[in-house]
């Protein structure tokens, strides 16, 4: 893997820094098996370009099934002090049409399109800041890739890591993490499966995160960020948790690729007086709804059981791009759209609200 990046770097000569608005192709490198349903795949640019983010982003990639392109969001898991190339880790999930394509299809040589970095899952840059790390399952990935910039800078931390999985053999990154902790003075590790499965000799403790095991692990929780991803439930549960041992919403930050987390926040506008209401129309379904200048197309969509690919509603992760036929739209963005494809008529649903009637190219 190494050799193939640098000939691929020599070639390239002085290829400069990957442009998140203008590049989009990345070269699979290396595939390591992490567990057994979980692996990590490491692309480099195929100009030998490099990469700059921030530890907690994520890139979106088209993954190309069956015919058709399903865009998915895959968190960053490697360090940013290692430009050349980046990684991704992902679960195959049971039915999953995107992360069964990349444990299936996906071999060393192949090349992906994909979008980033992007994503705002960033630990303050206080340097004095107390961390504690929360992660579930497969949700280990941003926060891995903050332990490895931090062990990489080789800064004083103080930083509690808790890990829950299903079982042992679900840990991933198990063994790199013990041994980061005993080369870390300042990282304190607790991992939790939820049981043993099929390690009946693990000796630490088992069971789902709760307010008694926290104030256990972290009896300082009030005194520090905390920084959790995971699926939703155990997000809700952590949340819950951080609040109620006194830590403030503002040191409290999590990752998610949800839409239903912001959906539920959308505002009923249409009936406030005041406000336009246009027809949005959307050709291949064949269906025509109203929405109001205050909703976005997105949650108007959702709600009259219009299909649109969503995933962090927000104006992040650019999942529901959509081209505009015609009309115009209010669109506040995040990063999840080049200038080029808004230049190109492509527009982001999430984060879009009408200013005229629209037919949209979904």
């Amino acid at each position: 893997m190494a050799t193939d990046l640098l000939q691929m770097q020599s070639k390239a000569g002085n290829p400069g820094n990957w442009d998140k608005e203008h590049d989009d192709t990345l070269v699979c490198i290396d595939i390591h098996q992490e567990t057994h349903d979980v692996r990590s795949f490491t692309f480099a640019s195929p100009d030998g370009k490099r990469f700059g983010f921030e530890s907690g982003q994520y890139f979106l990639f088209d993954i190309p099934v069956g015919g058709d392109i399903e865009p998915r969001c895959y968190s960053i898991s490697s360090s940013p002090h290692r430009p050349n190339a980046f990684t991704v880790t992902v679960k195959r999930v049971p039915g999953g049409r995107a992360s069964n394509w990349l444990h299936d299809n996906l071999a060393v040589g192949m090349t992906l399109k994909a979008q980033g970095p992007l994503g705002h899952f960033i630990r303050p840059r206080d340097a004095a800041r107390k961390l504690l790390l929360i992660s579930g399952g497969s949700g280990i990935t941003p926060v891995m890739s903050i332990v490895r910039d931090l062990a990489d800078r080789c800064e004083p931390t103080d930083i509690v890591f808790v890990h829950a999985a299903r079982t042992p053999l679900d840990l991933i990154f198990r063994h790199e993490l013990s041994w980061l902790a005993s080369r870390m003075k300042g990282l304190r590790l607790h991992f939790l499966p939820e049981g043993v499965g099929a390690e009946p000799s693990w000796a630490g403790l088992t069971g789902r995160i709760s307010p008694e095991f926290i104030k256990l692990a972290v009896p300082d929780i009030a005194d520090r960020i905390v920084m959790c991803c995971g699926p939703a439930p155990f997000m809700a549960a952590a949340r819950s948790i951080s609040s109620s041992l006194g830590v403030p919403s503002s040191n409290y930050i999590e990752e998610s690729f949800d839409a239903a987390v912001t959906e539920e926040t959308a505002i009923a506008a249409e009936e406030m007086p005041g406000n336009a209401v246009f027809q949005v129309e959307f050709v291949k379904q064949a269906r025509k709804i109203e929405v109001s200048s205050e909703q976005t197309v997105l949650s108007s969509a959702k709600k009259s059981g219009v299909r649109l690919p969503s995933s962090c509603a927000n104006g992040v992760c650019g999942t529901c791009k959509s081209k505009l036929l015609s009309g115009s739209v209010e669109m506040n963005h995040n990063g999840g759209i080049r200038q080029r494809e808004i230049d190109a008529g492509l527009f982001l649903p999430c984060c879009s609200k009408p200013l005229s009637d629209l037919v949209v190219d979904r």
